[in-house]
């Protein structure tokens, strides 16, 4: 699943955040959007907001190893075991990191499938405890294109667009999550798109 390195585009420096045009090359892209549409047990999980259930706006599967277990808006999520695709993208993205200077380890990866531009992702940043203080989190995007809004936590920066085309890559390096968040916004694009944000969650204590 190798492919010729493109460098990437650094939109950030510090923190550094940086975007790499191609990392699986077609067909191999476009055939492993079309597995994990069809062989992924997708998921609908009911968030409590306000007071309230919900079903998030999209669905998703948490996937990594065993040890990997996460907790998000009071529910706790325990990894499916690693679909071959994703294995083989986890190596790809460690690979296309060292080759660009950064050194990287995911144990997990949380898949989301957007049907159309209407689904979404709220504002947020990837902080919970068991990312860790300074978390590093590579973003592989697949299919329809959309753009990835960060607005900064503090201070007075204006807000901007991140697109995410088919087949890239996002690193949002250590301090991404601390200094910034962001959002996948709804979009009259038609469409599907899956994201894979992998990351490192730190065992619990006694697991």
């Amino acid at each position: 699943m190798r492919t010729n390195a493109l460098p990437g585009d650094i939109l950030l420096r510090s923190p550094l955040l940086q975007r790499f045009p191609v990392l699986l090359g077609e067909p191999v892209a476009s055939g492993i959007l079309a597995r994990l549409d069809h062989e992924l047990a997708w998921q609908q999980p009911r968030l409590h907001l306000h007071g309230r259930e919900h079903p998030i706006p999209r669905r998703q599967v948490w996937m990594g190893d065993g040890e990997a277990q996460y907790r998000y808006s009071g529910q706790d999520f325990r990894p499916q075991p690693w679909h071959p695709d994703v294995a083989r993208i986890r190596e790809t993205v460690v690979e296309r990191l060292a080759a660009a200077g950064v050194a990287a380890r995911f144990n997990s990866v949380l898949l989301n499938r957007y049907a159309n531009g209407e689904e979404r992702m709220g504002w947020h940043s990837d902080d919970e405890p068991e990312l860790g203080p300074a978390p590093l989190i590579a973003a592989v995007s697949l299919g329809a294109e959309r753009p990835l809004r960060l607005r900064w936590r503090r201070g007075s920066c204006s807000a901007f667009n991140v697109w995410l085309p088919h087949d890239s890559l996002l690193l949002m390096g250590p301090g991404v999550q601390e200094q910034l968040q962001h959002a996948l916004l709804p979009r009259k694009i038609p469409g599907l798109r899956i994201s894979l944000t992998f990351r490192w969650v730190w065992p619990k204590a006694g697991s």
